[in-house]
């Protein structure tokens, strides 16, 4: 029996991270993305019959082929991170849900209905303009006939790298749930007590379309982060002992307390550090360097808005050696394979994987929830 897999959309595709995660058991039949650094990372390894580089706002259903089992969205977070603007989906970034979805619309109107809506953010998204907008969201769903749910899932549980994203997957009222998918009442670790408290503010209705979805937790060992640096990187540079002075220069007694018990250990530690701006004791604001040992990479950023890139430091007992982690880091991070191609300019690279989506967290996803579902569809289509 031949092996079928399950169409797909893939929307806001960056370098296609959520089609890499969503594995053999789905086919991309059409992607879409208005960045051609992204796309040209795209094609590089995906090959360019599915991507369209375009505004969504200019796309049309005609322009979306057959009837996909499941649309990926993971349109922007910018207006919605607690690093943003606060402008919600009112902005320019975020704002972009408002043309998908009625791209969407379009679709559904078309009869072409998507059985799985799968809509990826930053947590921000739960408490953007005290909850609004993840109703306006949830409302948006539910209009069109879907029950929906959320998880929140942490890329920590898969790699070293903490990376909490939203995850709202919706289905089709005309699919039959099945009920291992399915958890009686809200429970950890993916529905934490931000997701709780946005579901306590949705109105009753949009409550009466609410699933709690089940999702079993990961126990495959999660590599360290010393294990993905290289000594020997691409793309960067080792700082010169001067520029290394200068990071440790930026750090409170705190850091400087973590940086001088990792040269006490007297053997080889990696850790990461962030520029933040902080108040001192005065209350003024200063750049400080915030230096972690625990062997999780802070989250990764686009290098825009006065975001800081992420800096490595290695320890070896007197001797402390910094650099920029490298574009193959971040993709490692991310969980892209190696073969994976990087981009030439280190900006776009780390803009790329920055602004991704973590592969194993899709992966985890796809295997446990969605494919269970579109199986479940096509069970009941047969019978």
């Amino acid at each position: 029996m031949e092996f079928q897999q399950f169409p797909f959309y893939e929307f806001f595709a960056g370098g296609g991270m959520a089609r890499l995660g969503l594995g053999p058991a789905w086919r991309c039949t059409f992607s879409n993305d208005i960045c051609d650094r992204k796309a040209a990372s795209y094609r590089a390894y995906f090959g360019d019959a599915e991507l369209r580089v375009e505004d969504v706002a200019r796309l049309k259903p005609k322009d979306l082929p057959g009837n996909p089992t499941l649309v990926w969205g993971s349109f922007p977070c910018q207006d919605l991170s607690l690093a943003g603007n606060g402008a919600g989906l009112d902005g320019d970034r975020s704002g972009t849900f408002n043309p998908f979805w009625k791209l969407m619309r379009g679709v559904i109107r078309l009869g072409r209905i998507p059985q799985i809506v799968v809509l990826e953010n930053v947590v921000g998204a739960l408490t953007s303009h005290d909850g609004r907008d993840f109703t306006a969201i949830v409302d948006a769903l539910v209009q069109e006939g879907y029950r929906v749910g959320a998880l929140v899932m942490d890329a920590v549980r898969f790699l070293p790298h903490s990376r909490p994203r939203l995850f709202i997957v919706a289905v089709h009222q005309e699919i039959a749930v099945p009920s291992q998918l399915v958890c009686p009442d809200m429970s950890e670790p993916w529905h934490t007590t931000s997701l709780r408290t946005a579901y306590g503010r949705l109105p009753e209705p949009l409550k009466d379309a609410w699933i709690w979805w089940r999702l079993p937790i990961p126990n495959d060992p999660i590599p360290s982060l010393a294990s993905l640096i290289e000594e020997e990187p691409t793309g960067v540079e080792w700082h010169t002992k001067e520029q290394t002075d200068h990071i440790i220069s930026l750090m409170s007694p705190l850091h400087l307390e973590k940086l001088k018990k990792a040269q006490l250990l007297q053997k080889r530690v990696v850790g990461t550090v962030y520029r933040r701006v902080r108040p001192n004791d005065d209350g003024v604001k200063v750049q400080r360097a915030e230096i972690r040992f625990d062997q999780i990479s802070g989250c990764l950023r686009t290098p825009v808005g006065g975001s800081s890139r992420q800096t490595v430091v290695v320890v070896e007992g007197r001797r402390i050696r910094s650099r920029l982690l490298s574009p193959r880091e971040a993709a490692r991070l991310m969980g892209a394979p190696e073969e994976y191609p990087l981009p030439i300019k280190y900006n776009d690279a780390y803009h790329l994987f920055g602004d991704g989506l973590v592969v194993p967290v899709v992966g985890w996803l796809s295997a446990n929830l969605l494919t269970p579902l579109a199986i479940a569809r096509r069970v009941m289509i047969a019978a």
